[in-house]
């Protein structure tokens, strides 16, 4: 059975870091792509940040550039997002998504707000 987990949100405050984490299971990790998603209320979901299967190539949202980093750990099937210099409008469920061997999976999502 295929599971994404993300874990990590929270209630935080503009210019503090959080990490999400994403652990995944019922599939070979090291073969997909991932990446996280955000969706804000009333807005649609968004590529936030992506991440080769080995981790050699990333890409990042130009709103989200300098300061969220994406990795994995591929021996841990765990990807990360770190996410630093928060702002209010970074506020968002955070969706963990994997992408490879003509499958895709998402995860149930984990609430990110920055707020003070």
């Amino acid at each position: 059975q295929v599971q994404l987990v993300e874990s990590g949100g929270g209630l935080v405050q503009p210019g503090r870091s959080l990490r999400l984490s994403c652990a995944a299971s019922g599939f070979t990790f090291s073969s997909y792509a991932m990446s996280w998603y955000r969706q804000a209320a009333g807005k649609e979901r968004e590529l936030v940040a992506a991440i080769g299967n080995m981790g050699g190539i990333r890409n990042y949202a130009d709103s989200v550039k300098g300061r969220f980093t994406i990795s994995r750990d591929n021996a841990k099937n765990t990807v990360y997002l770190q996410m630093n210099s928060l702002k209010p409008e970074d506020t968002a469920v955070y969706y963990c998504n994997a992408v490879g061997q003509g499958a895709k999976y998402w995860g149930q999502g984990t609430q990110v707000t920055v707020s003070s």
